[in-house]
């Protein structure tokens, strides 16, 4: 008997999710890169505290709005007219951030973080069911794990596009090229509207659920309300109390929660033990995305300034080719072009001196200081986003073919279980960034390059038990009728992550020994992964009953 294989719609969502990704992970390249760089270099100037808060609220936004994606497309519009309605909000907010005002920029992010809520929820929930016809249920993890890998070669694709048009034309063409990556997307999707028709099918929601627009506008109204009381919360109430931001997505994000939980409350005897599993799942990964998703902010401060980005000889000459490099010059460098808020004049009690305007020489070994008037070629900082993607890439398949061989044998853990290895094996990425710090002197040096990839090897390998695993439970055990609003319920959670993602990352500066802001983070994966633990049997034993 043949092998089954997987539907015939799966090349066409790959390549539509691979396109949308494409875009939004070239702009998360150089977002906080754009936010720090001083004005005369073309970027809006913010210290790196703001500039961590304005990502994190940001990526959070972005995951927030599924929610209401999730709804509109599970009860009215369908999530084939979602998905488009998405990309082409996406794609114009993309271009948008080409303009440098700051009215349009906030526009711009708004627009962004719209458009996700239509396509993010939509476009998973579709595959779902593309997997849930009988001959192709056994394959609905490999199937997420393909899907996933598609994600990544567009995110892997992206940074050097980024770097390219950055280094070569400027900040506005690098946006525009994400926005033309997201129209792309938008017309292969179209293309293979035929092959995902009947997977477009909504159940209509029970004679007792509320009606969608009640729903929207008493949790939009409250939400917006809360929202905006949190933003005011320390003016109004003199309590110090995080910052505006955080404050008001706080306030904002508690009508969303509870409603999730209303759900829950509401349910019939059937639907509670799955929704129940759902929940929890929701609020352990939480964690780990507030630790992924420094890959923007700590990490790449780390790539920027504590990173010896030096560029091989042998690389120099292909990389100057394409247009990939960067340089710095000694003492006379006349255009201030990164952040001046790396402060690493003191290190452990002692003063380094500072060169020029370029701080990436201040802590660079003195045998590799370019001559005065010399230009020091480096990898852009953007390309370093590019080795988490491709470790996905190279590692997908043999994730895939390596629980497909315990399937075989009667020996594949099951879906929760594999979160929670992703759970131990991220909190270990986070102590080969401790090494590093350790390794370069806490900054008096600069760390070797082998040390982000490595620990980027080893955080793959955690979400790849985790992310594409998380997307494939929530297929599986939601209640049909409100499966989207459930994929809006994972964005949610992934939501607060990035947010938390944002506030950890500014305490960045508040430690003196940078090893103890990874330790923290290390401490709060392995929480992570003690409560899934104590939650395992149960979550295999509720994963066992209802999905068959």
């Amino acid at each position: 008997m043949n092998e089954v294989k997987h539907p015939k719609a799966l090349p066409f969502l790959f390549l539509t999710e691979m396109w949308e990704r494409f875009g939004y992970y070239l702009i998360i390249a150089i977002f906080t890169l754009y936010l720090t760089a001083l004005p005369e270099a073309g970027g809006l100037g913010f210290d790196r505290k703001n500039a961590s808060d304005i990502y994190g609220t940001f990526i959070a936004l972005v995951y927030l709005t599924p929610f209401l994606g999730g709804i509109l497309a599970d009860r009215l519009l369908g999530y084939r007219a979602s998905i488009v309605i998405g990309g082409i909000l996406m794609g114009i907010g993309y271009i948008l951030l080409s303009v440098r005002d700051m009215g349009v920029f906030y526009m711009a992010l708004a627009i962004i973080i719209l458009g996700n809520g239509f396509f993010k929820p939509n476009i998973s929930t579709l595959l779902g069911n593309l997997y849930s016809e009988p001959q192709f249920k056994e394959k609905k993890d490999a199937g997420y794990n393909i899907f996933y890998m598609g994600i990544n070669v567009g995110a892997f694709i992206c940074p050097f596009v980024a770097a390219y048009m950055r280094l070569k034309y400027g900040w506005g063409e690098a946006f525009i090229a994400a926005g033309v990556g997201m129209f792309l997307g938008v017309i292969i999707f179209l293309t293979g509207l035929k092959h995902y028709k009947s997977a477009d099918v909504r159940k209509p929601p029970r004679a007792d659920d509320n009606k969608t627009w009640l729903i929207l506008g008493v949790v939009l109204l409250i939400s917006t309300a809360l929202g905006i009381f949190g933003f005011y919360f320390r003016k109004l109430t003199g309590i110090p109390f995080l910052g505006d931001s955080t404050n008001a997505f706080i306030f904002a994000a508690m009508p969303v929660i509870l409603f999730y939980v209303n759900i829950w409350r509401t349910a019939d005897k059937e639907e509670k033990s799955p929704l129940s599993a759902l929940l929890a799942i929701f609020g352990v990964v939480i964690i780990f995305w507030a630790v992924f998703k420094q890959n923007g902010t700590a990490l790449t401060t780390w790539s920027e300034y504590y990173t010896d980005r030096s560029m091989p000889a042998w690389l120099a000459s292909p990389m100057k080719g394409l247009g990939l490099t960067q340089t710095v010059t000694a003492k006379k460098d006349s255009v201030p072009k990164y952040d001046t808020q790396f402060r690493p004049e003191k290190q452990n009690g002692k003063t380094v001196k500072i060169y020029g305007q370029n701080p990436y020489l201040n802590n660079l070994p003195a045998e590799k200081h370019p001559k005065e008037g010399e230009k020091l070629l480096l990898v852009p900082t953007e390309l370093f986003q590019a080795v988490n993607p491709f470790w996905v890439v190279a590692l997908t398949p043999l994730v895939v073919g390596f629980f497909a061989w315990l399937r075989k044998r009667n020996k594949e853990p099951k879906t929760p279980t594999k979160i929670m290895y992703g759970l131990l094996i991220s909190a270990l990425s986070t102590l080969c960034m401790v090494g590093a710090v350790y390794a370069c002197g806490n900054g008096a040096t600069k760390a070797d390059m082998s040390w982000l990839i490595m620990t980027y090897f080893v955080i793959t390998v955690g979400e790849l038990c985790l992310s594409p695993m998380g997307l494939s439970l929530v297929s599986k055990l939601s209640p049909s009728r409100v499966t989207g609003l459930m994929m809006g319920g994972w964005s949610l959670a992934t939501s607060l992550g990035n947010k938390l993602s944002g506030v950890l990352a500014t305490l960045w500066d508040n430690y003196d020994n940078k090893a103890n802001f990874f330790w923290l983070n290390a401490v709060l994966l392995l929480f992570a992964t003690g409560l899934i633990l104590v939650l395992l049997k149960w979550l295999n034993r509720v994963f066992a009953e209802y999905v068959k």
